[in-house]
């Protein structure tokens, strides 16, 4: 429960944050004509819903296992890191859309109004708010071990980064003069397009782990090497890894001394149990199978 705690606290943080950003941005981007700001206000609101998501996934995912969830209901974190991608490639396609159709109708002459200042000042100050918000997500995502809350801090730091493409696309409309007030939406593409990239990841991972797949090669290296350092425990194989949420799962055979009494053999494989459990935490899910040498 404790964790779950933070993880809300550190949701909420970056909800109020959003709440704010979003409001100014929305204004300054129809107050100050810029599709770039109006793409970047899409953008935050795309964060607040995806903040309303952790909140009611993390709560899910952190009750116990139960008679129709064996394994319990770290699997809801998963869903909702892979809804925050799906929710952030939406928002991507939609500004890219809208930045390509202003691009053409400047292309075929149509004169696009120069934003205003207040929607350069809205682009700085989201830099300098969303990257506090990241930095804080991203070491709590790490303390937690929470996918949901570091896909999150991703979703802060791509809302950080899209808006200094804002802020350079509206400054170079200020600046340089009419002419060059495509840069604007120029800006507003470029930004889709970023976003687009860390959806896709995020999705990659998401869909990965709800279909099952293996840990990295590296980490399924290490729990072979831990468990052969168990004395009297040798070649272990048939390896079988997945995530759960934040948790792992991991099967394993392992060969002992045939000539050993249960009782010492039960012993062994509690030890390779607590070995891995230390490595990877106590709500490690482990099943061992001990063959006969």
């Amino acid at each position: 429960m404790e964790r779950n705690r933070e993880i809300y606290k550190v949701t909420l943080v970056g909800g109020a944050v959003n709440v704010v950003l979003l409001l100014f941005k929305f204004v300054a981007g129809i107050v100050g004509h810029s599709a770039a700001m109006v793409a970047d206000a899409t953008h935050s609101l795309s964060d607040f819903v995806t903040d309303i998501i952790v909140l009611m996934f993390v709560r899910i995912s952190g009750k116990p296992q139960d008679k129709s969830h064996d394994y319990g209901h770290g699997k809801y974190e998963t869903l909702a890191m892979t809804l925050i991608g799906m929710a952030l490639l939406i928002v991507a396609i939609g500004i890219v859309y809208s930045g390509v159709v202003k691009i053409m109708a400047w292309a075929n002459g149509e004169q696009l109004e120069a934003p205003g200042y207040l929607a350069l000042w809205a682009a700085l100050v989201s830099v300098v708010l969303k990257e506090a918000v990241y930095h804080y997500s991203v070491v709590k995502a790490r303390q937690l071990n929470s996918q949901a809350v570091e896909a999150n801090a991703w979703h802060h730091r791509s809302d950080a980064l899209s808006s200094i493409g804002t802020a350079a696309g509206i400054g170079g409309a200020i600046f340089l003069g009419q002419r060059w007030t495509v840069l604007d939406p120029v800006a507003s593409v470029i930004v889709g397009v970023f976003i687009a990239k860390i959806s896709v990841d995020l999705l990659r991972d998401g869909i990965g782990d709800l279909m099952e797949h293996s840990l990295p090669d590296a980490v399924e290296d290490e729990i072979l090497r831990l468990a052969a350092t168990v004395p009297g425990v040798t070649e272990p194989h048939e390896l079988r890894t997945r995530r759960i949420g934040n948790h792992y799962a991991i099967e394993l055979h392992i060969l002992m001394d045939g000539d050993i009494s249960l009782n010492e053999a039960h012993e062994k494989a509690s030890e390779v149990e607590d070995l891995l459990r230390e490595r990877y935490g106590e709500d490690t899910h482990i099943a061992v199978h001990v063959e006969p040498r």
